[in-house]
Order: structure tokens, then C-alpha cells, then sequence
């Protein structure tokens, strides 16, 4: 699986602490050989977001994506689940 960033995700990340930034780098790889790695929790949206996807990052990062084909992700942005879903 391939993947392309849009927007700002790149600049959200460089914010981020460098530990969270190879969590971040650990989780891409992971996603890339095995996009359904149970470690990656990948599932599909509600909503407004129903055309995207999210995977874990960390207990409580997620990042969401959203299929462009059958190998290429966009992903569309990055925050903590509260930021993103507001719950």
C-alpha cells in the first residue's frame, strides 16, 4: 500500500514530539506491507467521514486516510480521537 499526504499532515507531524514522529514512521511502515495489521486497528468511518478510514497510532492518536485506489491512500489528517471525532 502506498500513500500520498495532503494538506497539512506533513506540518502536524513535524510538531509532534520525536518519539510520537517514529511511532508515526513504525505505524507507516506496518501500513504499507500489511495495511490490516491488528496492531494499526484500520476501520472504516461514520458520517461525513464515511469514505475515510482511520489507524492507531498510539492509545490515543489516530490518523485518517482515504482510498484513492486499490494501493494509494491519502492521508487526510492526524490528531487525538477527541480532536478528531469530538468525543
Amino acid at each position: 500500500m502506498e500513500y500520498i499526504f495532503a494538506g497539512g499532515v506533513k506540518k502536524k507531524i513535524k510538531k509532534l514530539p520525536t518519539k510520537t514522529r517514529g511511532i508515526i514512521a513504525e505505524r507507516l511502515r506496518i501500513f504499507k506491507t500489511d495495511p490490516h495489521h491488528p496492531i494499526l486497528n484500520n476501520h472504516g468511518l461514520q458520517g461525513k467521514r464515511k469514505r475515510q478510514r482511520s489507524i492507531n497510532i498510539t492509545g490515543d492518536l489516530r490518523l485518517i486516510f482515504e482510498p484513492v485506489d486499490n494501493n494509494l491512500v491519502k492521508l487526510i489528517d492526524i490528531d487525538t480521537h477527541h480532536n478528531l471525532y469530538g468525543t
